[in-house]
């Protein structure tokens, strides 16, 4: 599926993973057509497209079907090396670009346990994703984005889980800012950036979304 003015997504509002593609695309400056995929009625577009995984986000471009959202944005800067690239030129950079991208994903899970068990489950949880995000704050380091004065691979794969932080901080009581402050102002400099600040969720929107989630599936 493709039109004539370019590329089709098929994602999710809420979805950081959807979310990422959105980012590359705008950082891009690649024009393409936008589709909500119902997650709870999942439609024959979907199934097909991705009957590996079923999920989104699903990119159509020139008659072919591309899954997974790492792989995407891969797609995308390869695609489109005229425009800005996300991943650096350096097989070395480069690989560590996936490497912590990927590493990035493993967040996305632990936060899911954050808001899905209680107790004894979700304190190791927390101690879990606040070990993590101290290993990415060290990656991080001093520097304004992950390759330095550069926003790229890393940081799109990263960004779109910020506005979950409020909604991991609420459901297990702990201060993200407090265990990994330079993370928190890492936050605050990407928002900055346009392709950043219309691509994510609200933190309450996502929050009050987390709570339909628990109310429908028994989490409470």
């Amino acid at each position: 599926m493709a039109t004539s003015n370019g590329p089709v997504l098929l994602a999710f509002w809420v979805s950081p993973v959807s979310q990422r593609v959105r980012i590359t695309l705008a950082e891009k400056g690649i024009k393409y057509e936008y589709k909500e995929e119902d997650l709870f009625n999942k439609s024959e577009l979907l199934l097909k497209s991705n009957p590996v995984h079923k999920k989104v986000p699903v990119l159509f471009h020139n008659g072919k079907t591309i899954c997974d959202s790492l792989v995407i944005m891969e797609y995308i800067d390869e695609v489109w090396p005229d425009k800005v690239k996300i991943l650096p030129s350096d097989p070395y950079q480069r690989a560590q670009a996936r490497f912590w991208a990927d590493f990035s994903n493993k967040v996305c899970e632990c936060g899911h346990r954050l808001w899905q068990k209680k107790g004894e489950e979700q304190e190791a949880a927390k101690k879990e994703i606040i070990e993590m995000l101290k290993l990415i704050e060290t990656e991080l380091g001093d520097e304004k984005y992950f390759r330095g004065d550069v926003f790229g691979f890393i940081d799109i794969a990263l960004a779109p889980f910020t506005s979950w932080f409020y909604t991991y901080e609420t459901c297990a009581n702990f201060s993200i800012e407090e265990v990994t402050p330079k993370i928190v102002a890492w936050a605050k400099r990407c928002l900055q950036r346009e392709s950043v600040a219309k691509s994510l969720s609200e933190p309450g929107k996502v929050y009050e979304f987390v709570c339909f989630l628990k109310k429908r599936f028994g989490f409470e």
